[in-house]
């Protein structure tokens, strides 16, 4: 698919909250490689001297993936070592430089990398320091606040000492903990010159309760625009260019929708079990660790409306509209299993019913959707990895060229890996014969987008927060909405109402899976097998 240079879109950036000064650019220096100077980075660097606490920074969450973000920020002018500070904190004794050895190896840079003469690797180490305390310590966060200011007042002397600074708290910890390391932080470590703002990390809660009971005590120590609820799915590339590619394009908009489309498959699938994460995994499994959350986020970009801007809370209203309009999910609808060997696991109780893979079967009751199934799967241990979403279009009318045969239209959106959009279609088989054959038409980012580093899902959602953008956040009553739809199927589940069934490691899962999704409007093409296109010499 030959596909012309796109013109860029121009998205406004977010209005400014209460307590920042977006509106007026500082003279901070960009500290980028080529001396440009993006509204982007403008509008990430202004506001003052930024600080960046992460809470929980020697577990593994921080180590491989919130640290590593800091630093491709960094690199890319984002963060300059003039206006920024970096602060771990965590319960183990550590020095800065025991903190430094721990990410170190996570850090990619270019070979020999250089900024101002100097490895870039080393620039960015020097900005981190290590605070160690308990977390529902008073003591350790006094000490933490003392180590902010102490780099801030520094920052703030001479004749600009009055410049507003920011804080940014990254809860890289268990949702158990957050009540208290929120409480302390609130107590201890607001920011009176500026604005502060706590990522929470998934889970939040475990069902609609217990959900509750974290938004409440959230909310009783941070407004809502200081709370951005992470979900990193809504960070990646592909996820981001739904709205774009629905609402930018013409040609979609007559045929998004129940007069066109007969289903929808939104999948997420791994080749690898627990990896020694059984006992945890078990607590949780595959509906709460990705259906409700990362594929539910997809399913409403994918059927929202229109949103009358790209005003982020003009888009999280219709996200929150069409979860409204999910109908309760019944029991014929749902296929869960567990593989076999996941409860070899010691840490693996063996009368669990924890599923490590399931298929659900969501219905919106709008006019645009009625009729439509949104067919939700995730597993484990099957026989790949790779997420996408599949929108497949309804038998052509009137088929001359029985083209029904060799399968339907579809259009598909991968997210991981080898990020494309592709529409499959039928095409006259070349050749002397009027033989029809399944072909696509192709965007794939790896040939398309080849000299362009697409970002990580953390290091675009960090600096969305920065910027203050929640658009790619989900709001509290998104959330509370999410788990109205889960929480009575996984209770359901929990009390042995439906049960797992056993399927092998390296298959497609259990065969009811498939059956399900045949019965709910699936049409499988066999033969068919997508492959990412690659550049050769001499074409």
């Amino acid at each position: 698919m030959s596909v012309p240079n796109p013109e860029p879109l121009v998205i406004p950036p977010p209005a400014a909250d209460n307590g920042s000064a977006l509106s007026t650019p500082t003279a901070d220096s960009d500290n980028t490689n080529d001396g440009s100077s993006s509204p982007l980075k403008v509008s990430a660097i202004q506001g003052g001297f930024l600080t960046v606490v992460v809470l929980g920074a020697s577990g593994d969450l921080a180590k491989k993936k919130t640290f590593p973000a800091l630093f491709n920020l960094f690199k890319q002018g984002f963060l300059p070592s003039d206006s920024v500070q970096i602060i771990g904190y965590a319960r183990s004794k550590l020095s800065n430089d025991d903190l430094r050895q721990k990410i170190v190896g996570y850090l990619k840079a270019e070979k020999n990398a250089l900024q101002d003469g100097e490895s870039v690797t080393k620039k960015f180490l020097n900005l981190i320091s290590y605070v160690s305390g308990a977390y529902d310590s008073k003591e350790g966060f006094v000490q933490l606040d003392k180590a902010i200011q102490s780099v801030e007042s520094v920052e703030n002397e001479g004749p600009d000492s009055s410049r507003s600074t920011r804080r940014l708290f990254y809860l890289a910890l268990p949702p158990s903990v957050y009540p208290q390391v929120s409480k302390m932080v609130h107590e201890n470590c607001m920011n009176k010159h500026g604005w502060t703002r706590v990522i929470v990390e998934k889970p939040f809660g475990k069902d609609l309760s217990s959900a509750e009971e974290l938004s409440k005590q959230l909310g009783e120590l941070f407004t809502e625009d200081q709370l951005y609820r992470i979900d990193h799915y809504l960070g990646k590339e592909i996820v981001q260019n739904l709205l774009v590619m629905r609402f930018a394009n013409r040609f979609f908009i007559p045929i998004w929708n129940r007069d066109n489309i007969s289903n929808v498959q939104i999948v997420f699938r791994e080749n690898f079990g627990t990896e020694g994460r059984g006992g945890y995994f078990d607590e949780y499994g595959i509906i709460r660790d990705i259906i409700q959350n990362h594929l539910l986020q997809v399913l409403c970009l994918v059927a929202m409306e229109k949103p009358v801007s790209v005003n982020p809370e003009d888009i999280r209203d219709e996200k929150v509209k069409v979860l409204k309009a999910v109908e309760p999910i019944r029991d014929e609808d749902v296929v869960i299993g567990q593989y076999e060997g996941y409860k070899d696991d010691p840490t693996v109780p063996d009368d669990s019913n924890t599923p490590t893979f399931a298929t659900v079967v969501l219905r919106i009751n709008n006019e645009r959707w009625d009729g439509v199934p949104f067919i939700i799967k995730a597993g484990k241990a099957l026989d790949g990895r790779k997420a996408e979403i599949r929108v497949q279009f309804k038998d052509v009318p009137g088929d001359i060229f029985k083209c029904n045969k060799k399968g339907r239209n579809e259009f598909v959106m991968r997210l991981q890996p080898s990020e494309a959009m592709y529409m499959k279609l039928t095409v006259k088989q070349p050749g002397l014969e009027m033989g029809g054959t399944q072909s696509e038409l192709d965007l794939s980012y790896g040939e398309r987008y080849k000299d362009v580093v697409i970002p990580e899902a953390y290091e675009r959602l960090l600096l969305d927060t920065i910027r203050g953008d929640q658009q790619h956040f989900v709001r509290r009553d998104e959330l509370k909405v999410a788990w109205e739809i889960f929480t009575p199927l996984l209770h359901r589940i929990e009390c042995g109402k439906i049960k797992c069934l056993t399927y092998p490691q390296g298959s497609r899962g259990p065969p009811e899976a498939d059956a399900l999704a045949q019965r709910a409007g699936y049409n499988r093409t066999y033969g068919y097998v997508w492959k990412p296109p690659t550049l050769q010499s001499g074409m």
